[in-house]
């Protein structure tokens, strides 16, 4: 296809999405869970053709040469579709925020206000391998009545096609609006280019996926962007740290998985413990299978490599971690804050002014008292499911959960009130 053509496919869904979204705002919770328990059921029946489409995508990505790890990300199985589709259910079973009164109040001249969440309108969602994302994106927007745009990538375009045709077929039986969910049914690349320029009818897009693919959506779109860059998290072994507390903490925020946003890359040890407390870190991290990379102070007290100044700024998504000593807490929030990408960030210390200190000075989305970094996620947090994981601070910031979908508006009721 040329650019002008896959514009025009492309304005042609967002007109769509737009006619979409202003019958998605008149549904009640009611019907929008009926709606979400008929895309699950008809998941389900499609199994074997969302299997057959899987195989088609895998066999192109071993072709491609494809990592394995991407491979694994890009697999379905029967248990995963099901997987899937009870996604979709629990999503259901949440409370609806659409319509919530987040603040109501009268004025002096009777005037009565309330703040109600709405919908956002309409929104792009480009992301990248994994197929799931298809089902997960498409129906924590719908839930919160916003119409969606999905743009995959290409090395899934016939698993992300079998499933968004799932959803939008399977909803209509139970009342969900045409064009409601529609997938970017091309790979050119200049669809995303053009997504991002579809101001008139898009009020939001939200790229997931690798920092090249965020960096393109960023400086191209003319709409506002949510973020979730990649997830640069440290963890900072306070010199009031509880020793097994601090091997339990780092292990598992480094090794219990690797490849997410949320996973340890960089850990900061306060001097005064650092010969007491490094060591039994470090042993239990080998057994783990963790490469090292140290300061050179690191390096005097255990084995580990130099790390380099790239490694501070690095986001492994691997058994790599760099290790640095630093003399105050001070020292560790400057760190922090210079080479974080405000995501996740973890104090471990018996000492709550320490904690305190450390919490209020992080410019993160999350900051975590003797937590895991895993647990930053919407699901652990209590949001039932997460759209991801934003780094931005407007309007959203951390877990997505679907009141982080909705906007607001201000419903003003009164007699006849006039200004004059």
């Amino acid at each position: 296809m040329t650019d002008a053509e896959v514009f025009s496919a492309v304005e042609t869904l967002a007109r769509n999405a737009r006619a979409a979204a202003h019958r998605l705002s008149q549904l009640t919770t009611e019907q929008k869970n009926a709606i979400l328990l008929a895309m699950a059921k008809e998941l389900r029946a499609r199994t074997s053709e969302i299997l057959a489409a899987n195989d088609l995508d895998l066999a192109a990505g071993e072709l491609k040469g494809l990592s394995k790890p991407m491979l694994d990300r890009l697999k379905l199985d029967a248990k995963k579709v099901d997987a899937i589709a009870g996604g979709i259910e629990q999503v259901a079973a949440l409370p609806d925020p659409v319509g919530q009164v987040m603040e109501e109040w009268t004025r002096p001249n009777g005037m009565r206000l309330q703040q109600t969440r709405v919908p956002i309108g309409t929104i792009g969602i480009i992301f990248e391998s994994r197929p799931n994302v298809t089902s997960d994106a498409a129906v924590l927007c719908f839930k919160t009545g916003n119409a969606t745009i999905l743009r995959g990538g290409s090395e899934a375009i016939h698993s992300n096609r079998a499933i968004a045709d799932a959803l939008q077929t399977g909803g209509e039986a139970e009342g969900l609006p045409a064009h409601a969910i529609q997938l970017v049914p091309f790979t050119d690349r200049s669809s995303v280019s053009a997504l991002c320029q579809m101001d008139k009818w898009l009020d939001l897009i939200i790229p997931r996926g690798g920092k090249g693919l965020i960096e393109t959506v960023v400086s191209q779109a003319r709409m506002p962007v949510i973020k979730h860059y990649d997830g640069i998290c440290h963890l900072f072994v306070d010199q009031a740290a509880d020793l097994d507390m601090a091997v339990k903490l780092t292990v598992d925020s480094k090794t219990q998985k690797t490849g997410v946003c949320n996973a340890l890359e960089t850990l900061l040890v306060h001097a005064a413990v650092a010969e007491s407390h490094l060591p039994a870190i470090a042993a239990a991290l080998r057994e783990k299978g963790v490469e090292l990379r140290g300061c050179e102070r690191t390096r005097a007290i255990i084995d580990a490599g130099l790390a380099t100044a790239e490694d501070w700024d690095t986001e492994y998504l691997d058994l790599i971690l760099s290790v640095k000593i630093v003399d105050s807490l001070e020292e560790a929030v400057e760190h922090i804050n210079t080479h974080g990408s405000h995501h996740t960030e973890c104090i471990v210390t018996a000492d709550d002014a320490a904690a305190n200190a450390f919490l209020s000075a992080c410019d993160s989305a999350c900051v975590f008292h003797n937590v895991s970094t895993r647990l930053a996620d919407g699901e652990e947090f209590g949001f039932g499911a997460e759209i991801g994981i934003s780094t931005d601070k407007l309007h959203a910031r951390g877990p997505m959960g679907l009141r982080e979908l909705t906007s607001y508006q201000y419903r003003v009721r009164g007699e006849g009130q006039t200004k004059g």
